[in-house]
């Protein structure tokens, strides 16, 4: 996975806000990041969780995988995102799973593949700090939607 620029904290207010919007979100819906670690560790590699957000109008839940770099390629993100999809469709069932994914990052388009997500090309939009390909879920549900 490619790191997102938009993604780097540069000071530690920008993380104590990111931390309290993440428990924010928890508080609301009772759903939110979790943190990834390896069994019998305290050491974090990363986070994997659902954040609810709006697409094309709808409601959905994004899929959300963020690793350390040392992390990468040992299957932890696979893992993670598989075990949130599978925990989303048992506990959110109502809102559709979504994953935004920019087109240059391939590892990251594998990982949502592997979790049981498919390419829906017709979804495909302008993401916050650049453009997304969208990867859902169950794919029946978007058969006619998107532009």
């Amino acid at each position: 996975m490619h790191p997102q620029p938009s993604d780097a904290l540069a000071r530690f207010e920008e993380a104590e806000a990111l931390y309290r919007r993440w428990d924010g979100q928890w508080e609301r819906h009772g759903y939110g990041y979790w943190v990834v670690r390896r069994h019998g560790s305290a050491r974090q590699l990363g986070f994997c969780g659902v954040k609810s957000m709006e697409l094309h109008g709808e409601r959905v839940l994004n899929l959300f995988y963020r690793f350390a770099t040392e992390a990468w390629g040992q299957g932890f993100a696979g893992e993670a995102a598989a075990a949130v999809t599978t925990w989303a469709s048992r506990h959110v069932p109502d809102l559709p799973l979504i994953a935004r994914i920019r087109p240059a990052n391939l590892a990251s388009q594998r990982v949502a593949v592997r979790a049981g997500l498919s390419r829906a090309q017709h979804l495909d939009t302008e993401g916050y700090d650049g453009f997304d390909w969208i990867y859902v879920a169950r794919p029946e549900h978007w058969a006619t939607k998107g532009r």
